[in-house]
Parts: C-alpha cells; structure tokens; sequence
C-alpha cells in the first residue's frame, strides 16, 4: 500500500488541491456579477456580449478598453459569452479553472525545479487557498490575474524545459508563452526579473566565488549552464524589450483613459511613503489575513514619517540580512526578492486608481514568500527530533485555517450589496464603498438609501463629482428634480468638463419644462463630447417642445448620424415629419425604428397615424395591431384600429376594439362607439397628433446611467 502511495503520490496531491480549492470557492458557481467595473468587462460591454465574432476579436487586439490592452483576456470573456450567454456562473467557473490549473502548474515545476514534493505542495497549497486570493479568482474583472498567472508559471516550465534541454525552438517557444501572457496582463513585465532568480536558484545557473569541480558538475547537470551574470542577462534582452514595449503600451492606454492618478491627487512624496508602507502591509496581511476589502482607501492625513521611516528601515533590514544569508540559504534571495520585485509595477509608483493597496495585487508576489516559508521553517527545524511530525501537523493546520477564511471571504463576493457593506465595515472613511453602495441600492430600487449612501461619500470626500451626478440620478428617479438640479450643477462646478452631467441637468430641466435651459445643458455636453448621441437627441425633443421643428428635425439627423442604429431618433424624426404634413418621409423614419427596434409599440402607432394620412389603410390597421399587440392596455392605439376599421367597412371588429376600450378607458369607449352607429368619417385629427408627440417625447427622453466609481 505504501508503494502504491509513494508511487502516485504526485497525482494525490493535485487531486487534494483541486478538491480543497473546489470546497473553498466552489460557492461561486451561483455568484452573480458586482458593480465594480463588471460593467465594463461584460454588462455594459457590447463587444464581449457579441461572443467571438470576427469584429469582437478585432477589437479585443486593437483597443484600450477600460484603460487596458489585454487581449487574450477579452478572448476568454467572449468565449465565456458563447458557452454560458448570460450565466454569470459560468465566467466565474472558467476563473476557478484556471485557479485550479494554475496551482497545479506551480506545484508541478517548483517540484521539478528543486525536487522538493512536499514544501512545493504547501507553497502550491498556500497559493491555492489564501483568503488575499480570493479577490483574484473570484472577481470576474480580474480575470486577467488567473489568467495571466497561468501563463507566467507556463513560461517557468517553458524556461526550464530550454535550461534542461537547450535550443532555439525551446527558447523561442519560452518567449512566445511569455508574449500571450503579456498580453493577458501586463503583470508579467517583472517575469525576466524572476527568471534571473530562478537562475540563482533553484537552477543554480548563477554561481559566486565556486570552485572548477563544482561549476564542472553544474554543468554536467545543465549542458548550456551560464556562470557569469552578464551571460544570463544577455539571455534574457528579448524577454525584457517584450516588457518595455508592454509597459508603454500599458502608459499610453492607461494614461489615455484617464486611469493614471496625477501628481496633483498622488504627490511623488505620498506615492513613495504608500509603497513602502504597503510592502510591509502585505506581509502582515498574508499573516493574518482579516477584514480584507474590496477598496482600501488612502489614508486621509498621509502616514507619518516615522511610520514611513520604520518601513523603509524594515525593508532594507530584511534585504540585508537575506543577503547576507544568500549563500547557505539561496531560496531566501529568490522568494524575498520575487516579492520585493513583482510587487513593482502595483506598488503605486506610478498610480492607478485612488487605492492605497489592493488584495489582487498579491496573487503573484506572494509565490516568493510561500517559498522562503516552504524552505525557510524546516531548515530552521532541522534539528528537532520531531520535525518532520510536527511541521506536516502545522502545515495542514495553516492550510485548513487559511481554506476557512477563503470561504468566508468568498462568501462577500456574493453580490455587490455584501460587497460593500463588508468593505465599509472593515475600513474607514470608504468615500469609493459609500459611493459604490449607492449604485447597488439603486439598482435594486431602494434610492432613499441610495442618496444617504451618496451623501455618505460626499462628507467624506466634498470634491467627488461622481458622487454628486449620482445623487442627482436618485433624485431624479423620485422625482426631485430641483434638489437633482443642484446636485448636477455641483458635479459641474467640481468637473466643468463632465459632459454626463451636463447631459442630466438638461434631462432635469426637461422634466420641469425649463427647455430653454434644458437646450443650454445640452450644448454644453455636445460642446464637451461632440458625439453625444443622447445629448442630440435630446436637444431636438426641446426644440420641438418650444416649436422649432427644423431645428429639431436637424439635432434628430446628427443623431442618426452618429448613432444609426438610434431608434429613439427615428421614432422622434417620425413625429417631426407627421407634424410638417411630410407623411411618406414619417412612415420611413418610422420604419427605420421598428426595424432597430422590433418591439417598439411607439414606432408602431406613429407609422399606423402615417398610413392613415396616407389614406393605406390595411395598413395602418396591421400597424395598430402590433401597437395593441405590444401594448395591449394602450386605449389610444384601439381607438385608433377600431376607427381604422370603420374606414374599410369592418363594423363588426370596430366594436370589437370599443368592448375592448370599455375596460380601458371609457370616454374613448363612448366616442368610438358613437362614430360607429352615426358612422362618421375617420380622420387622423389633432388629437391623434397630440397622443403621438406625448408617448415620442416622454418615452424616449432619459438619462445616462449612475457611475459606479
């Protein structure tokens, strides 16, 4: 039995961590989406919605979406798309497969690198099941971690499959599994830096002050073994001209869409006194992984220079000692110096987003300190009688605790309401949580504690313009108009260049019948963003509220021409054109708008009013009746097909639609019923205008959604 055992131990092993990593986060597999840049990735992502398609993939490798390039993670979200359409549970099972896979991967070459089974199995395990993990896999806009990891241990394995066996192809083959991870995150900038590592150790590539016989046997066991540190660093130019041209693609599209913070938001001094002080913060939290968040804000004061002195002082103590260490204890080198040189790009050097620091930014860095602990405790053990009892006790125990918290971690992430509440009771002064609540409370509909929630973010942070446009949106859906109209105007004072903003106050002064000013907002957002389609359109429903009609036909056309799949802009262009008596011209616009839009009840009565000028009156009926068929309640569009039917002599389904009216409305009822018996003559008359130019106007004019962030 025991030689069965030792014999597919290997395979045990990756069975027991896929088991365990499936219990702690297996959860998810019911899990929806959180309103915390999901939006951007799917929800409100229309080239991903469409799935791989040949114009989705080109997109995915051409822009810099969400102030990223990573095209291979597009890829992964639009495959999601095609297998599971809008299973949420899906995509977050396509993550923790590649959590699984990646864990595996790493177990299976740091065991094949050092020849360690058992503290390559913990470090996978750590790896596999620590709660600072969690925001990594279960996140789906972080897919890009899981999978981007995934292909940085790839290019390990690459790497020493080349270091064993040397060769163009399986360098180029390293260098080309580099490339697709680059391009799922560009995390993997700092990779050469590790591969020189690696070559310090396990592969021990790189050797100091060692004698002929020893380096003879290194290279015994490496036929293309380097010794010199110029040699290797030469090897590895490729992989780092790969990193420059990533890390200023990253800049340009980063800075680009406007994610970068400014020196103004983050000074150089701050940024500097933040990174060192978020080293240490990450040790301390892999230690004692508790009230881990979402958003971690910056500290409001800064932090004080003695604290930011005893970091850097900390920092340079332990480089120091592990140097000095180096030689009997070369893993100390490579895992201290992994986490100190991975962490790098996320440090918040160069600033993106407002957070201090981030959970996700852990997923690689913290490999290097699993591996001093892997190595690190049995060495300082070696001595002890029991020491092989005792640290396989402790090792299970770390992991059994560390998969515990996992789950609980897991279980915050299961919408975004419990998202951010545990956030805000885990920091302070959360103006981004405060913020992000009031969005998720306002999707479900509950706007009062949607604007206590903004209100919130704004006493925190009074200079938070998003704040305040969404205070203005939960105003505006109870119908507060005026105290929305404020709110707006504040997210303008605070940004004037907020075409959004502009884009609601002009919907808010719509709602009051201001449209004078309504047509000054909207400027104001086409002045900022002149292809604003919804400010255009908009525009023109003003103008044709005040009655200037060909004002208003001319801001429905720029409309279309930026965005010709608008239907609302047909539909509107419709109404315009029935008004000037142009009625062949309405029943295209009005066609247009069905053929967008096949369930629009609007464009369907607007097109049976044009047939019925037009004198076509099969027609006109065929378009009512796809009005009532819509709308079934919608006592106007059943006068309209009862009286339709008089037109062609059909009495009988005339009174059909005035039984039908009597539950709707009874005065239409009456008045239908009276044109029956006296049998008068249809007319299209003002009143049927009127009806029109209400349900044009008022069901397509409405504002841009809140702003998650």
């Amino acid at each position: 039995m025991n030689k069965i055992l030792s014999k597919y131990r290997f395979a045990l092993i990756c069975l027991v961590l896929a088991v365990a990593i499936l219990a702690a986060f297996g959860q998810v597999h019911d899990y929806g989406l959180v309103n915390y840049d999901d939006d951007k990735y799917i929800t409100d992502n229309p080239s991903v919605k469409a799935g791989l398609t040949h114009d989705s993939i080109t997109w995915a490798f051409t822009t810099g979406y969400a102030s990223n390039w990573h095209p291979l993670t597009w890829l992964s979200m639009m495959l999601d798309i095609q297998l599971f359409e809008t299973n949420s549970g899906g995509y977050h099972l396509t993550s923790l497969f590649f959590h699984i896979l990646t864990t595996l991967l790493l177990f299976a070459v740091l065991k094949q690198m050092t020849g360690a089974l058992w503290r390559s199995a913990f470090v996978a395990g750590l790896f596999a099941l620590h709660p600072l993990h969690v925001e990594s896999v279960v996140w789906i806009s972080e897919r890009k971690d899981v999978l981007s990891t995934m292909f940085w241990v790839l290019t390990m394995i690459a790497y020493l499959y080349y270091v064993r066996n040397p060769g163009k192809i399986r360098y180029f083959l390293t260098l080309f599994v580099f490339a697709l991870g680059l391009m799922a995150k560009p995390m993997l900038v700092t990779l050469p830096f590790v591969l020189l590592l690696l070559d310090y150790w396990p592969l021990e590539r790189l050797r100091f002050g060692r004698d002929a016989k020893e380096i003879k046997r290194q290279k015994q066991k490496f036929t293309n073994a380097r010794h010199k540190l110029s040699g290797l660093i030469l090897e590895k130019v490729p992989f780092l001209i790969l990193s420059v041209i990533s890390s200023f693609v990253t800049f340009l599209v980063q800075q680009k869409g406007g994610a970068m913070a400014t020196m103004d938001m983050f000074p150089v001094q701050m940024r500097i006194m933040n990174a060192v002080h978020s080293y240490l913060k990450y040790i301390e939290k892999m230690i004692c992984p508790v009230r881990l968040a979402v958003f971690y804000p910056p500290p409001v004061h800064g932090f004080p220079v003695w604290q930011s002195l005893a970091s850097v002082l900390t920092l340079l103590a332990v480089s120091i000692g592990v140097i000095y260490f180096a030689r009997k204890h070369k893993y100390l080198c490579t895992g201290w110096f992994w986490y100190i040189g991975t962490l790098v790009p996320v440090i918040g050097l160069v600033q993106v987003g407002s957070q201090s620091l981030a959970d996700r930014y852990t997923y690689v860095p913290l490999i290097g300190l699993f591996i001093m602990i892997a190595w690190g405790l049995p060495e300082l053990l070696a001595k002890w009688k029991h020491q092989r009892a005792a640290l396989g006790a402790a090792g299970l125990a770390a992991i059994l605790v560390l998969s515990i918290c996992t789950y609980g971690q897991v279980g915050y992430w299961r919408d975004s309401v419990t998202l951010f509440e545990h956030a805000l009771k885990v920091t302070t002064n959360n103006f981004l949580m405060h913020n992000d609540l009031g969005f998720a409370y306002h999707q479900l509909g509950r706007q009062q504690e949607a604007i206590e929630a903004f209100k919130q973010a704004i006493k925190i942070k009074p200079d938070y313009a998003g704040a305040y446009y969404n205070l203005g949106i939960a105003y505006s859906d109870l119908g507060r108009s005026e105290e929305a109209i404020e709110a707006y105007k504040q997210a303008i004072k605070i940004k004037p260049d907020y075409a959004q903003a502009h884009y609601n106050l002009g919907l808010a002064y719509g709602s009051l019948g201001r449209w004078q000013e309504a047509i000054e907002a909207d400027k104001q957002a086409i002045e900022i963003k002149p292809d604003h389609a919804g400010a255009h359109n908009n525009l023109g429903v003003a103008y044709l509220q005040l009655g200037r009609l060909e004002e208003a036909a001319e801001a429905f056309k720029q409309t279309i021409r930026i965005k010709t799949d608008y239907p609302g802009a047909y539909n509107n262009l419709g109404l315009i054109y029935g008004a000037l008596g142009r009625w062949q011209e309405s029943a295209e616009a009005y066609r247009q708008a069905i053929t967008i839009k096949p369930d629009y009840a609007d464009a369907y009565y607007g097109l049976g009013i044009a047939y019925s000028n037009l004198g076509r009156w099969p027609e006109a009926i065929e378009a009512h009746k796809q009005t009532v068929k819509i709308k079934p309640d919608d006592a106007a569009a059943h006068y309209n097909l009862g009286a339709a039917y008089l037109e062609i002599g059909d009495k009988d389904s005339a009174l059909e639609e005035s039984k039908i009216l009597r539950t709707l409305d009874g005065e239409k009822a009456n008045q239908l019923f009276n044109r029956i018996n006296k049998k008068e003559k249809y007319s299209s008359g003002k009143e049927l205008i009127d009806y029109i130019i209400f349900t044009s106007i008022f069901g397509f004019w409405s504002g841009e959604g809140m702003s998650p962030a």
